[in-house]
């Protein structure tokens, strides 16, 4: 394997080359009086390409590769776990150079300390230092790389990423849109593609997706291929990998009863329009009323113009207003809501509480962080928050929370009250076709427009 089998992750790939040329050819810095880093700790979210890049290197460098798995180390038998460290290096340094490649280094290197009541020496401990001594027992110009991966550097011990042992560190983020577009087509050789068939839109339609699900839908893609007897892969076969991925697979033989049917259609069209209607809404690129997965009824699906990394205070508040559209949708049609917007609201909550406890967007609060969150790293698992603010600032948070929950859900109230026949007409359109794309739902609404003039609604 190479880095031609590696599509994306350019930055890391740079990074990784000056590895690439130490292997080869060791003699070439040592020349200079410098050395190569001991240890190379990849970092990035699942899925991103950690594992695959570690072997590229090795094949790149055409180096003996050592991988184990973090938690290969880890018997409940005291004593085990280092000494199988011992052996790995013991069996690494005689075909230097070459790469020792530990993954998932967090089940091995979390930080030492934090559960006294454990005791202070169990063997989760006894392996990680074992590992750091052995990383600094071995002479850096025999050529030995330690390579890791994580997904969780925050509970790495702090020894480990010291200088002279982990000192350098790789990010693997998620990949940009360009970077997605090369990977479907690295996953699409094999594959035989329709004429039809856009890369980079399916690269548009997946924004946030890793390495690792992108190959999945296109294997998702190429199985309704075979199913549907087609002679190549569609666009439509993309399109519902990515649906299947994103929602779950569609519930095909789930009876809806009319009224329940009509209260989806309500609710998505709730949050459809108002999507359409607030200043930074994302284009809606497909409305749907057909079940999928364990619990979604029906989804509204947006995607960005733009590849994004920020948030303004204003594309939240949209955010909010779009989240609970559904819900004020149902509440102007039906009189009443249903259970239906009980994600929306979880959703609209956490975003509510962010904004208010973490992002420093509030003017009463001011711009301060409130209550971190502990790590419980022998446990591999997040504690309970740290409340470092008093009673009366608790009782503040709440109270801006509820305040920006009902504004986004008055906001979504002034906007479907206004064009309420673009509401009934959208919902009668939904149950009649059970799935939209965004021309015909724009072509809709201009449709009410025209014939009903006037203010659309309140911004």
């Amino acid at each position: 394997m190479t880095f031609a089998d590696v599509a994306g992750a350019e930055e890391a790939k740079e990074e990784l080359q000056e590895v690439i040329d130490f292997l080869k050819n060791p003699a070439r810095i040592q020349s200079l009086g410098g050395r190569m880093p001991k240890g190379v700790l990849l970092v990035g979210p699942p899925g991103t390409g950690k594992t695959l890049l570690a072997r590229a290197v090795s094949g790149e460098a055409g180096a003996p590769f050592f991988s184990i798995s973090g938690s290969e180390f880890i018997e409940m038998f005291v004593g085990v776990g280092a000494a199988r460290v011992r052996e790995l290096f013991e069996q690494a340094r005689p075909k230097a150079p070459c790469i020792i490649f530990i993954d998932e280094l967090d089940a091995v290197g979390g930080a030492r300390g934090v559960a006294p009541a454990l005791g202070g020496h169990d063997e989760r401990e006894q392996t990680l230092n074992q590992l750091l001594a052995e990383m600094d027992g071995f002479d850096p110009s025999t050529g030995v790389v330690v390579m890791a991966a994580t997904n969780r550097p925050e509970i790495l011990d702090k020894a480990l990423l010291r200088a002279g042992r982990f000192d350098r560190q790789i990010v693997v983020d998620k990949p940009d849109l360009e970077a997605r577009t090369a990977i479907l087509r690295l996953h699409t050789r094999q594959v035989k593609v329709g004429s039809d068939v856009d890369l980079r839109v399916v690269a548009q339609r997946t924004p946030g997706f890793v390495g690792a699900d992108l190959a999945n839908i296109a294997n998702e893609a190429a199985i309704r291929a075979v199913r549907h007897d087609h002679a190549a892969v569609t666009m439509a076969d993309f399109e519902e990998a990515i649906d299947r991925v994103i929602a779950g697979p569609e519930k095909k033989h789930r009876v809806l009863d009319v009224a329940e049917k009509r209260r989806i259609a309500f609710h998505e069209s709730g949050h459809t329009l108002v999507a359409l209607t607030v200043p930074t809404g994302e284009p809606v690129h497909k409305v749907s009323i057909i079940p999928r997965g364990v619990a979604a009824l029906g989804y509204t699906l947006q995607l960005p113009v733009a590849e994004k990394f920020l948030s303004t205070q204003a594309e939240l508040k949209d955010q909010l207003a779009i989240l609970l559209g559904g819900r004020v949708a149902e509440e102007l049609a039906l009189g009443d809501v249903s259970s239906g917007a009980h994600n929306d609201l979880e959703h609209a909550s956490e975003i509510a509480r962010s904004m208010v406890t973490q992002l420093g967007m509030n003017d009463k609060l001011g711009p301060l962080t409130f209550g971190r969150r502990r790590q419980l790293a022998f446990l591999g698992v997040a504690g309970d928050e740290e409340r470092n603010y008093s009673e009366d600032t608790a009782r503040l948070i709440d109270g801006e929370v509820r305040a920006l929950i009902e504004e986004g859900q008055q906001r979504a109230r002034d906007i479907l009250s206004a064009p309420r026949p673009a509401l009934d007409a959208l919902a009668a359109r939904l149950q009649e076709r059970e799935v939209m794309d965004r021309d015909e739902v724009e072509r809709l609404v201009r449709e009410q427009e025209q014939a009903q003039p006037g203010p659309a609604g309140a911004p």
